[in-house]
């Protein structure tokens, strides 16, 4: 008896252990691993509005990053500094709930709009002071949303309805939607033909929308992608990039011979993924914690360049153009969420 005794107490104290780790884990945001491709320039921090944060979008324009907090409902308008971009001159919030999602920005007017997933709302707010403007009923579950300027709609994709809403920007009302018959996930433009592709997260497809018509002009399958989330398009040399969340692969598709013409294995969870046209990039994050960068030889070559460790939950981010930074937001327990900023690597060493 004294045996088993000493036995359960071994194993009860194994037990503690693991568990005291794990939660370190969740709770203490190490530093990403070492690359050969991408430099680690640090952490912006954000307000922490309660135990668990977590991130949903970022958007990027002219040194100001707007990023959702999906638990809080919360939007951060980060101010950058324009000289480097990897600390914050300012932060201010704009509180909601509602379980937030995408922010879209308009190019020409001071008016930006944000998707709230548990209202069923679009809401209308300024950009430059944060101030709500007004609110716009939309189908469930409001997730994705784009502009789209040669239709001049604002695109937001309702995940549980299986549509599309479409609003007017100007007049700020919903004009229409679109019947997709399956979830929606990520929308992207592809800016040579003015079509948008939405990918379909339960049939595994993607589909081809002209707005101008408000139609669906196609529908092809991702496989062997299960589970697409993040899409990106490459419009020069027609090609999509799809994260498939389920199987943990990012697949290019050729968007002429409608087909998949390469899949890499990439880290669990993928959920956003960034194409950087100059450098040819690829970048992915997922919500095991692992920031896959990509590198496009030609339009049907691609390799893994890198897998960075980063921390779980880690699945958004965004890529600057302009400096080639990459921005991913970091989930967080019990600590304050934040951005971890890194810069490529043109050359190795």
């Amino acid at each position: 008896m004294e045996k088993v005794l000493k036995i359960a107490g071994i194993i009860a104290l194994v037990l503690i252990a693991v568990a005291a780790s794990v939660l370190i884990y969740l709770v203490v945001p190490g530093t990403p691993s070492r690359s050969r491709f991408m430099t680690f320039q640090g952490f912006i921090a954000l307000p922490q509005t309660g135990r668990l944060n977590v991130l949903d979008y970022l958007t990027l324009r002219d040194h100001i990053l707007f990023v959702t907090a999906e638990s809080s409902g919360n939007v951060f308008k980060v101010t950058l500094d324009p000289t480097t971009q990897t600390t914050a001159t300012n932060i201010s919030t704009l509180p909601g709930g509602g379980a937030v999602h995408g922010v879209v920005l308009m190019p020409s007017q001071n008016v930006a709009f944000v998707t709230r997933g548990e209202d069923n709302t679009v809401d209308v707010f300024d950009p430059t002071s944060l101030q709500p403007i007004k609110r716009i009923p939309v189908a469930d579950d409001a997730d994705a949303i784009l502009y789209v300027p040669t239709s001049k709609l604002v695109y937001v994709a309702n995940g549980d309805a299986h549509l599309a809403t479409l609003i007017d920007p100007v007049a700020g009302t919903a004009v229409g939607t679109i019947a997709l018959e399956a979830k929606p996930e990520y929308p992207a433009l592809d800016t040579h033909t003015g079509l948008l592709y939405q990918n379909l997260n339960d049939t595994n497809m993607v589909a081809a929308i002209n707005l101008a018509q408000r139609t669906i002009v196609g529908k092809w399958s991702l496989a062997p992608c299960e589970g697409p989330t993040g899409v990106a398009i490459d419009s020069e040399q027609q090609r999509l990039f799809a994260v498939c969340s389920h199987n943990a692969k990012l697949v290019v598709f050729d968007l002429e011979r409608h087909q998949v013409i390469a899949s890499l294995k990439i880290g669990g969870g993928p959920d956003s993924v960034a194409f950087d046209a100059t450098l040819h990039r690829i970048y992915a994050a997922g919500k095991s914690g692992k920031f896959d960068v990509v590198q496009q030889d030609g339009p049907d070559t691609y390799r893994l360049l890198d897998q960075i460790s980063t921390h779980y939950g880690a699945h958004t981010l965004v890529v600057d153009p302009a400096s080639h930074q990459v921005f991913v937001g970091y989930a967080s327990l019990l600590s304050p969420p934040r951005i971890a900023v890194f810069s490529p690597i043109t050359t190795r060493p």
